[in-house]
């Protein structure tokens, strides 16, 4: 009787001891939410591994690491909260997200069962019980080892990605088409980001490398979610590491890995003419504005626009001959050259121009069949910006 009397006393002080093994951390609303929002980008609504619908808490010596992945990217965040334990727990992003939108700021204190990985909110307004995962079934962050080290600015990176993302393709059979290629070199740093139909080029000589080329496709979608991590009220250096597989970048209390697009770049200097000498200066502002108004009238699938330039204005025409649609203005111009009549693409023009801050823009043509280079009149020092736009055909009898 001794025997089996000890025995229950066991099993019960087991049974207690884990039902009570909790983890526990108080952290700001506002605070966790902020810093959901700046990862929330990272996860898909109907993910490869259905755990990738979560975030990974992470809690060691009152730091707690929040991570999100698609296993094409990766992005963490640090900050404090106020925790006694150190523990892990993958929680489902999207309600934990929603429940935080709609608490006004105050301090929330998560409780975390270690054994079935319930997850229970105490605030001032009530309580809220979640089911969580084992945080063992998240993937491992890959981490870039033996990789070349080097430092930007942000401001130059926001820059760089604003200028060069919106001409990726959306097309996955040329993959290498669906990223911006980056290359560091010892005269300064250029990417480059074509979609087959215009192409940028944006080069900083302010960032050098050393005596090797270094190379690399960044996935758009990664660059898109770096862009809005990326601080818009001050800058910072952001630290950039990156091997044959994978891009580091850590800044502040951020880190984000992505796994690079493992293609060959297409040759993209042989593309950019040289020798276009028919050159159209003409303010951006008057030209993005005829732009938009002329494609209302536009082909919808075409978006064909007409420029016959000659003297000094640009007649800018369009026409839909399936709805009789038809619209032209005219727009002053400083041009030395012959005349020549040429069809774009408004909505790769208005795309590029609206990229573009230099109030006058610099058109270089050369045939009706041939590429047109799109070059703003004052830029930085320490950049250099060329646009190309590929021509479309005109028809007969406009």
């Amino acid at each position: 009787n001794s025997r089996f009397y000890w025995g229950r006393l066991i099993i019960i002080y087991k049974f207690t001891f884990t039902k009570f093994l909790i983890m526990n951390f108080i952290v700001s609303s506002s605070y966790l939410l902020k810093n959901l929002n700046a990862i929330s980008g990272v996860i898909t609504s109907n993910p490869v591994v259905p755990i990738l619908e979560n975030v990974l808490f992470e809690i060691e010596s009152g730091n707690l690491l929040i991570t999100a992945s698609d296993l094409q990217t990766s992005v963490m965040v640090e900050l404090q909260v106020e925790s006694k334990e150190d523990g892990s727990v993958a929680i489902p992003a999207k309600i934990l997200i929603e429940t935080l939108k709609n608490l006004p700021e105050q301090p929330v204190t998560f409780s975390i069962d270690d054994q079935n990985y319930n997850i229970e909110i105490n605030s001032d307004n009530g309580r809220y019980k979640l089911a969580g995962e084992n945080s063992a079934d998240f993937p491992k962050v890959p981490s870039v080892s033996d990789g070349y080290i080097s430092e930007i600015d942000s401001d130059i990176l926001n820059s760089a990605i604003s200028n060069t993302i919106f001409s990726t393709s959306t097309d996955e059979l040329r993959p290498a088409m669906t990223g911006v290629f980056f290359k560091l070199a010892s005269a300064g740093c250029t990417f480059v980001s074509t979609d087959g139909h215009r192409l940028v080029k944006y080069i900083r000589t302010d960032i050098k490398g050393d005596e090797v080329d270094h190379d690399m496709i960044l996935p758009r979608k990664s660059l898109n979610l770096l862009k809005s991590i990326l601080p818009s009220d001050n800058s910072c250096e952001i630290k950039m590491e990156f091997n044959a597989s994978n891009a580091y970048f850590s800044f502040e209390n951020v880190k984000m890995v992505c796994r690079l697009i493992d293609e060959r770049y297409p040759d993209y200097d042989n593309v950019i003419p040289s020798d276009n000498s028919n050159t159209v200066k003409i303010t951006k502002s008057e030209i993005l504005g005829s732009l938009k108004r002329i494609s209302i009238y536009a082909n919808k699938t075409t978006n064909q626009v007409r420029f016959k330039i000659s003297g000094s204005e640009i007649l800018i025409s369009a026409e839909d001959l399936d709805f009789s649609n038809e619209a032209n203005e005219r727009i002053s111009c400083e041009h030395d050259g012959d005349d020549i009549e040429i069809g774009f693409n408004a909505k790769f023009l208005i795309e590029m121009l609206s990229n573009i801050e230099s109030d006058k823009v610099i058109l270089k043509l050369s045939e009706p069949n041939r590429a047109g280079l799109l070059i703003p009149e004052d830029i930085n020092d320490n950049e250099e910006i060329t646009m190309l736009v590929m021509p479309v055909m005109l028809n007969d009898n406009a």
